[in-house]
């Protein structure tokens, strides 16, 4: 299993519609709005990384009120 947070920035005022929505999609564990220079955070799991990339191109990107993404996969040293 791989987990990644995707760092998401949006127009203005799209954040927490855009949090609400991606929290609902299957492999996300968290989405949160945040203030700094992304606006929403999430937290997600795929079973791959190529899945993960599908989820995040497939899915995520073609949301509704996103800019741009940055996908930080999680490593454990």
């Amino acid at each position: 299993m791989v987990q990644a947070y995707i760092l998401i920035q949006t127009d203005v005022g799209k954040a927490s519609a855009v949090a609400e929505f991606i929290a609902e999609m299957p492999g996300v564990l968290q989405a949160e709005d945040v203030t700094g220079p992304y606006d929403v955070v999430v937290r997600a799991q795929a079973e791959t990384v190529d899945d993960l990339g599908r989820m995040v191109v497939a899915k995520v990107q073609q949301v509704d009120g996103i800019t741009r993404t940055l996908t930080c996969p999680i490593v454990h040293l």
